[in-house]
């Protein structure tokens, strides 16, 4: 069970609890919140009297908390002042061993004590309230301090917000540099696409190219055959005009076809020629297709170091990003510094508050409450020094994160300038790589239509060629149906003049009309694509004459009938890939039989491919 209290600023309802009270008035100086001294007087009737009961001391404030509590303590009964007390005062000046023994009543001493504790006490009220107003004066200039280092911080808070928006929007930069890049390497990309297709597109012209040159090899070749079988047609055609010269009465209307056939080989070479240039235009063409090529291939391997330029960008942008997540690690060092900067304030709360315990304790200890003020006003400045080193140390990282900001937005302005000349180089490239493919390809185009024209033109030719093995083949013909018909009319000739005299001048100028009658065999085949038979290179004899007898010595010329070729032209030889033509010419081979008188007969044969008797 707690004792009875006595109270300081009763209330109404805990009045009952309290054995008396007294009302305690604030100082005229009293600031609310504050810590202050009081002094209050109960009076000695309202007092209980002495006894073992137990009581303490409680102040009440105006909240009706209980703030303070005494110890527990007793009243007892007063001693008697009147006792005298023996004060023993030693003597002043030379008078040594003298002296002075005092008697005056205990009242009287304890009153001049209670003098001297009321004027140390009032002394040290005084002290106390100059020490009010120091710690006033200190609170003041800490407030101050305060309000100045709350506004510093912030700044620093609006400027590490301002750091933070600039980082962000520096993250928001590096997103779109990010995305545009991606798109620059989707150009890349799409451009590698378009070199692999030209690639491929440049392997199909060089193969094409290839394929052009082995026609034109195989043109140039079936030109030069050509040409030999021209020439030879030629010395055929000179042969028989030197034929038809001797006799030229009867055979004019031959010799006029064989010039109509001379003018259709001329034709023939001019076309010929015509299409030897054609040719040549074909290998400029093909030439022209080799430079756009290697022009081409120079600017693909253009793109390619362009490509690595853009590598080089990239790994500086990367080298940007890392900066960055640098300069937000720095961010946060400053996070962490502004969360030692709070704690420090609150331990200089801490301490604040701690100061104020010990200035209340001032009031018991004047002492030990100055050599406090002393050791919290050092720590203060200590502190405060220690701030405003932070406080520096603060700024001058701040300078250096702007420079450093600013050398990155300069960077970044730098690299950004980079890709947008990379990304309109890229899109020129890319525009000249488009016009230059369709260049080409309208080039191939036209080389495809080049090569229809020429096909269209080798097809004339080959209906030509078959014009002309026709009309030969119709010659021939004639000439076997003239040779029959003077074949016939010797044997007539023979059969009716056998009593005529030997040869007469006309039949001299006439020496078909000598052949032997064999036009009733079977043709032998010769031509220039097969050896000749081996009977065909036998001489023939010709049939006896009946006005000559066989003892006698004869000349006879034998000429043969025009041979054709066994050889027809197929399709498949049409339909061939290098479409070429295979032209077997017909040569007729002479035989000349000579019979002298008193010699043997000497078989001479001339063959157009031998030029040996």
């Amino acid at each position: 069970m707690d004792p009875p209290v006595i109270a300081c600023n009763p209330y109404s309802s805990q009045i009952k609890d309290y054995h008396t009270f007294v009302w305690a008035v604030a100082p005229s100086n009293y600031k609310e919140g504050t810590s202050v001294n009081c002094c209050v007087h109960f009076q000695a009737s309202y007092l209980p009297g002495p006894s073992a009961q137990q009581y303490q001391f409680v102040y009440v404030d105006g909240r009706e908390e209980v703030c303070s509590r005494s110890i527990a303590f007793t009243f007892s009964a007063p001693k008697p002042l009147e006792e005298l007390v023996t004060l023993e005062e030693e003597g002043q000046g030379d008078e040594v061993g003298e002296d002075m023994l005092l008697v005056i009543p205990r009242a009287q001493l304890l009153q001049s004590r209670l003098q001297e504790c009321l004027k140390e006490r009032a002394e040290l009220l005084q002290a106390l309230e100059v020490a009010d107003q120091n710690m006033e004066r200190e609170k003041g200039r800490r407030e101050r301090d305060r309000s100045s280092w709350k506004q510093s911080h912030k700044e620093l808070e609006r400027k590490i917000g301002e750091l933070k928006e600039e980082v962000r929007e520096y993250r928001e930069k590096v997103e779109e540099m990010k995305k545009k890049q991606k798109e620059v390497e989707d150009l890349g990309e799409a451009l590698t696409e378009e070199k692999r297709a030209l690639l491929a597109q440049k392997e199909a012209n060089e193969q094409r190219i290839r394929e052009l040159e082995e026609d034109i090899k195989v043109l140039t070749q079936r030109g030069l055959e050509r040409e030999t079988d021209l020439e030879r047609m030629r010395e055929r055609a000179k042969k028989a005009a030197a034929q038809k010269k001797e006799d030229e009465d009867e055979h004019k209307n031959q010799k006029l076809k064989m010039d109509q056939t001379e003018k259709e080989l001329h034709s023939l070479s001019a076309e010929f020629q015509s299409l030897r240039s054609s040719l040549a235009q074909r290998d400029t063409h093909a030439l022209q297709l080799r430079d756009t090529i290697t022009t081409l291939t120079h600017k693909l391997n253009s793109a390619h170091r362009k490509e690595a330029a853009n590598e080089v960008a990239l790994s500086e942008l990367r080298s940007v990003q890392e900066r960055l997540n640098m300069s937000e690690r720095g961010v946060e060092t400053l996070r962490g510094e502004l969360r030692d900067m709070v704690a420090q304030r609150d331990t200089a709360h801490a301490e604040l508050h701690q100061a104020r315990l010990q200035a209340a304790q001032l009031t018991l200890q004047l002492a030990d409450a100055s050599l406090t003020l002393r050791e919290g006003r050092a720590n203060w400045a200590q502190e405060k020094e220690t701030l405003q080193q932070n406080a520096e140390m603060d700024k001058a990282r701040l300078e250096r994160l702007n420079d450093e900001i600013q050398q990155k937005e300069e960077m970044l302005q730098e690299a950004r300038m980079e890709r947008e000349k990379a990304v309109v180089e890229l899109g020129r490239e890319k525009d000249c790589n488009r016009v230059q493919l369709s260049e080409t390809r309208r080039e191939l185009q036209e080389l495809k239509a080049s090569l229809r024209v020429a096909q269209k033109e080798k097809e004339q030719l080959q209906t030509e060629i078959q014009e002309v093995m026709e009309y030969s083949r119709q010659l021939e013909r004639r000439l076997e149906v003239l040779s029959d018909s003077k074949w016939s009319e010797t044997v007539l000739l023979q059969s009716s003049g056998a009593e005529s005299p030997l040869l007469s001048d006309s039949e001299d100028e006439n020496p078909e009309a000598l052949q032997a009658a064999h036009s009733s065999g079977p043709l032998n085949h010769y031509s220039l694509c097969e050896q000749p038979q081996a009977d065909l290179l036998l001489p023939a004899t010709p049939p006896p004459s009946p006005r000559h007898p066989s003892g006698m010595d004869v000349v006879v010329i034998s000429q043969p009938a025009p041979l054709s070729s066994p050889h027809q032209p197929s399709a498949h030889t049409h339909a061939h890939s290098s479409e070429s033509v295979r032209v077997c010419y017909y040569q007729v081979p002479i035989l000349l039989i000579f019979a002298f008188p008193g010699h043997r007969t000497h078989n001479f044969f001339h063959h157009p491919n031998n030029n040996q008797l």
